[in-house]
């Protein structure tokens, strides 16, 4: 299906008389229009606080993206001294589902991170696994963190930043948790907001905030937000992928220091590969609008 019409964002861009903010959510509109597919886009310039959004408060699958959120709780539970990032853990393949506590395991085929499968029963630094888990999308990675933390204090952590509608349920492959609508859930406009408060600083430190900032900086990912971008300008995001589904998101760091954060969600994508395409093209077109209003 295609997004049309005006959400509460682009009517609130009318009414502010902000022409140009319109005129770019209107230029993001027409690349996206035409793709069979449903698209949330959530912008934020941090030097100025402006804002672009379209379908910000729609809920999506949240795929990989909640893999942020999860490094958030590791870093605050080693800020309340519950962890310490340089000791090591067991790698293990084994989970219980949310539903009724029953073991199952990852493929190690279905994982965009294969080699930590190699490694069970061994021990690796608890950093490694959030890098891997970052970086390489790790589902292995991940399970093993969110049994760690406990889903529920993820979300409760999103709450206490503000993010009142990102869900972190489950791991990840939880078939029973799948088949009863039990997933992860995400909004463009929560994850616009935390990436905003990392970049700034205000998720737990300064200190925290950069070094999550540098591990974002190494995501090996980059079919949407960085694909179009000159390659001096630095992309600390997170990606997220399942069938008819396509996210990005995270912050864009200028040469100069300059900052703006960009969400592109989409779902229900009858053909991913131009869909992928048409949204590396809206952060381009964003880009562009960004470099313009600095001059």
């Amino acid at each position: 299906m295609k997004t049309i019409g005006l959400s509460i964002g682009c009517i609130f861009l009318f009414l502010s008389g902000n022409c140009q903010s319109l005129s770019l959510l209107q230029k993001v509109q027409a690349e996206l229009n035409h793709q069979k597919g449903f698209f949330a886009i959530a912008y934020k310039n941090l030097q100025t606080g402006e804002t672009v959004l379209w379908n910000e408060h729609i809920s999506f699958h949240a795929a990989s993206t909640m893999k942020t959120p999860v490094m958030i709780e590791i870093y605050k539970q080693v800020a309340a001294g519950n962890l310490v990032l340089q000791d090591s853990v067991t790698v293990k393949n084994s989970f219980r589902s949310i539903v009724d506590s029953s073991l199952y395991q990852l493929n190690p085929h279905d994982d965009s991170e294969q080699s930590l499968y190699t490694m069970v029963g061994k021990r690796i630094p608890l950093s490694e696994l959030v890098y891997r888990m970052i970086i390489q999308s790790s589902n292995l990675a991940t399970n093993m963190l969110i049994e760690m933390v406990d889903g529920k204090k993820v979300t409760q952590s999103m709450r206490d930043l503000g993010a009142m509608d990102i869900q972190v349920l489950r791991g990840v492959e939880d078939g029973k948790a799948f088949e009863k609508g039990l997933n992860n859930t995400t909004t463009a406009y929560d994850l616009m907001l935390i990436f905003e408060k990392m970049a700034t600083g205000e998720i737990l430190s300064k200190a925290a905030s950069e070094d999550m900032i540098r591990i974002l900086l190494d995501q090996r990912f980059g079919e949407l937000i960085p694909a179009l971008l000159p390659k001096n300008v630095k992309v600390a995001h997170k990606t997220g992928s399942i069938t008819g589904v396509q996210h990005d998101s995270g912050i864009i760091l200028l040469p100069d220091g300059r900052k703006y954060v960009l969400v592109m969600l989409s779902k229900d994508l009858k053909e991913e590969k131009p869909a992928v395409k048409a949204m590396a093209r809206v952060s381009e077109i964003i880009y562009q609008y960004f470099m313009a209003g600095q001059k």
